[in-house]
């Protein structure tokens, strides 16, 4: 059992040798493990913990700051893609793209392999969505080495046409479905007009009874204002008899 600091990573080979070519082990194998020729030209580190990252080093600096340990050493880094960029630019500009359903089923985990977005924006087994432009943008900036503005905008006009072309065939699909006979019932537009009709009728009847409120109050103020008015004037006359 190996306690402590008498385990040396580099005596691994060794060690390994000597228990072969002795009697610590009753059945040996003909030929050695694999490993054991491995180690034999990689022998394993001297240090148990990981190696600073790449990402993590340091320049050299001067005096007792080039004895400082790197900061944040243990922090995983951020991983940041190329389509990063480009996704924000797309759904800062379409927002409401963002509340159209996306697919995000795979078949075998190597979908981006079989599409070509050489060939437009329409890939298969993939819906058209913002994700379409950023590809198709990535494309046209890196193979065809359109400028970052240029490529947006050409994929931009892509996009449009499509969504346009989808809204045609949506049109003409529910109006031959309607000669037929369909029945689609309300539409979302119908449906948010009768509600809004139905809370402008509850709050006229409320502002109804808040101006009959009012008109009662007012009526009440008016009213005890001129009985004390008549008042004094019948006690200024009484006070005018008395002079006389």
């Amino acid at each position: 059992m190996v306690r402590g600091r008498q385990f040396l990573a580099a005596r691994v080979y060794e060690t390994a040798q000597s228990h072969l070519s002795s009697s610590v082990i009753p059945n040996k194998p003909n030929i050695p493990a694999p490993w054991v020729k491995a180690v034999t030209h990689i022998p394993p580190a001297e240090i148990l913990t990981r190696p600073y990252p790449i990402q993590h080093t340091e320049p050299k600096a001067r005096g007792k700051a080039a004895q400082r340990p790197p900061r944040n050493m243990f922090r995983p880094t951020n991983i940041v893609h190329p389509e990063d960029e480009l996704r924000q630019d797309f759904y800062r500009d379409h927002p409401w793209e963002l509340a159209r359903p996306m697919l995000v089923l795979e078949l075998d985990g190597k979908d981006a392999r079989y599409r070509d977005w050489s060939k437009g924006l329409r890939q298969p087994g993939m819906a058209l969505s913002g994700e379409s432009v950023v590809q198709r943008q990535l494309y046209l900036m890196e193979v065809k080495g359109m400028s970052k503005a240029a490529a947006y905008d050409k994929a931009r006009k892509e996009f449009y046409q499509l969504r346009q072309q989808e809204e045609i065939e949506r049109r003409i699909a529910v109006e031959e479905a309607r000669m037929y006979g369909a029945y689609f019932g309300k539409s979302d537009l119908q449906v948010g007009m009768e509600l809004e009709d139905a809370v402008y009728e509850t709050w006229k009847k409320w502002a109804a009874s808040e101006i009959a409120k009012l008109e009662a109050e007012r009526s009440e103020a008016y009213a005890s204002v001129v009985d004390v008015g008549e008042g004094k004037g019948a006690d200024d006359e009484e006070d005018l008899d008395v002079l006389v």
